[in-house]
């Protein structure tokens, strides 16, 4: 099954690049706007040969990964304080909901004016977006825990740390290991963002360098290298969760009687 999956993919990107290649080609969209896949993939030669792309490449995976890993971290120890303590997630639901939908790029003045162009702006923007998407799958988590099982927990002595660990964790992770890979997208999404707004150095910077160079091209390749990175910190992040959730029925197939 994942073999005929994996060919039809194959046979849907093919159909795609060949119809970037012809639609330029036959006139329907202008060339110098829209070029040819082959002069976007000899764009894409060219960059992967420039060391200055590398080092862009090197800057954009460095706020995402550290951006990704701040959000996460804080998302998991602030999820499971606010479920555990008493009232605690009475007392900051109104403040989760208004904070939640600010859009991160209606930061980028404040990141702007702290951190300038530096990568704390980058890490700001990404982990302010990363850390609600891991912090909302944490508390649905930990709201999903069974009662019977807290209290039985509870009626064999498990103290709070035991019922957080034993209990609380493996009913939570599922929700974790989702939140963490929507994070990753997110944390990518808005590391690109800051640096095409901002100017901090990465791929994001070196796109709106070769747009306003009309470098149309190499603006095209770049954004190709920002989708196939995209591609594969998903597959990898659907790998994590798999070998994380292995024990879990989802992952084995098994059918809950």
């Amino acid at each position: 099954m994942r073999g005929s999956e994996a060919a039809l993919g194959a046979a849907g990107c093919a159909v795609f690049v060949a119809l970037g290649e012809a639609v330029p080609r036959l006139g329907l969209v202008d060339e110098d706007h829209f070029p040819p896949a082959g002069r976007i993939a000899g764009a894409l030669g060219r960059e992967l040969s420039d060391p200055a792309f590398w080092s862009a490449l090197g800057d954009t995976l460095t706020g995402w990964a550290l951006g990704l890993a701040i959000a996460v971290s804080a998302g998991v120890v602030a999820g499971v304080v606010i479920s555990v303590v008493p009232y605690l997630r009475e007392v900051t639901a109104s403040t989760i909901e208004f904070l939640r939908p600010i859009p991160s790029v209606a930061l980028i003045p404040l990141a702007v004016l702290l951190y300038g162009t530096e990568l704390r702006s980058v890490l700001l923007l990404v982990g302010y977006a990363a850390f609600w998407q891991v912090l909302i799958q944490v508390l649905y988590g930990v709201r999903d825990v069974d009662p019977v099982a807290e209290e039985t927990a509870r009626s064999y002595g498990l103290g709070g740390w035991a019922r957080v660990r034993h209990v609380l964790w493996p009913t939570a992770l599922p929700f974790v290991m989702t939140g963490v890979r929507l994070a990753a997208a997110v944390a990518l999404i808005l590391a690109v963002t800051a640096e095409l707004v901002i100017g901090a150095p990465g791929l994001g910077a070196r796109i709106a360098v070769a747009q306003t160079s009309q470098a149309v091209p190499e603006m095209y390749a770049l954004i190709v290298v920002t989708g196939v990175l995209g591609l594969l910190i998903n597959v990898g992040a659907r790998a994590v969760e798999r070998r994380a959730l292995a024990w879990h029925q989802s992952v084995r197939g098994e059918v809950a009687v």
